[in-house]
């Protein structure tokens, strides 16, 4: 049963932060979380199995910046196949042999291509390409595109994922909360709407929103039912654990998880297929969450 098949069964729940969680593991700011793919496996393993632990049926890949281009800034480029092959082995041990989905991710590309940056799109495409195909080869369910703001970049990566045999391909956008209203927009200006009639005319299975600024599960599930006004696509949402505050001069999030999970129904009944958790939530956010979704009788697929 492929991941579009399970989703007609029932709601799939995905895993929580990464990089907050590498952070707590030991990595340092400004750190290559990727290069621990090779250098420190176990260390994202253990992450990873507590997110299944805690009732994951979803695992997303420690690859976020695991393009040549984010590498590069790490002096890592020459490890880019290694890296993405090396997170999707993670992501399927970590399930230690139980049923599971694991998502290759691709992120931004961390700049703005020209005429408004300096990166030639070619690179971009190339660079996406070359990642897709290696997360694809190593034999993951999906390729999931997160926290885009642009839709060019997101329609660069949704061809290289497609191109890569992919299959199923995943956009998620990242909105922000605007200032003094209920309206959310991506960096670049994007509506939910227009995110969402881009994806599906873009050829994505399904479309999805992570992290952003104020975007809480309350935003979320708003987000979702805007997307499902513009598109009949199966809907992921992964919003962070609440909104971040800065302690001791460190963005932190303090959502607790019974906070996080009395969204959950808003969100469910907006029609996400699949609910998981970004910035600061934690394999106890994950927990709770699955305890909710149990307690619903939710059969899981």
């Amino acid at each position: 049963m492929n991941l579009l098949e399970a989703l007609k069964r029932g709601v799939l729940l995905s895993d929580g932060a990464m990089g907050t969680e590498l952070q707590r593991a030991g990595l340092p700011p400004g750190g290559c979380g990727e290069a621990w793919n090779l250098d420190a496996p176990e260390k994202v393993l253990a992450i990873q199995r507590a997110y299944v632990a805690a009732g994951s049926d979803i695992l997303i890949t420690n690859s976020f910046g695991g393009s040549r281009i984010m590498l590069e800034r790490h002096d890592e480029g020459r490890r880019v196949r290694d890296i993405n092959r090396a997170a999707a082995e993670i992501a399927r041990d970590a399930f230690n042999g139980q049923k599971g989905f694991v998502l290759g991710d691709i992120g931004p590309f961390g700049g703005l291509m020209e005429p408004y940056g300096e990166v030639p799109a070619a690179r971009v495409e190339d660079a996406f390409a070359e990642q897709a195909e290696a997360l694809v080869s190593a034999g993951v369910d999906a390729i999931i595109i997160e926290t885009q703001t642009s839709l060019e970049e997101l329609g660069i990566a949704i061809e290289a994922a497609k191109a890569a045999g992919a299959p199923c391909v995943i956009g998620s956008m990242a909105f922000d909360k605007m200032q003094d209203e209920d309206e959310v927009r991506t960096m670049m200006g994007t509506s939910p709407e227009q995110a969402a009639a881009f994806m599906a005319e873009a050829g994505a299975d399904l479309v999805a929103l992570n992290c952003g600024t104020g975007v809480d599960m309350k935003f979320a599930a708003d987000t979702a039912r805007r997307y499902r006004s513009t598109c009949t696509l199966p809907i992921m949402v992964q919003p962070n654990a609440g909104l971040p505050v800065l302690e001791n001069l460190q963005v932190v999030y303090n959502e607790t998880p019974d906070e996080m999970a009395r969204g959950l129904p808003a969100v469910l009944e907006a029609g996400a297929g699949i609910v998981g958790g970004c910035c600061g939530s934690t394999p106890a956010h994950i927990a709770k969450l699955r305890e909710v979704l149990d307690g619903q009788g939710r059969a899981r697929p």
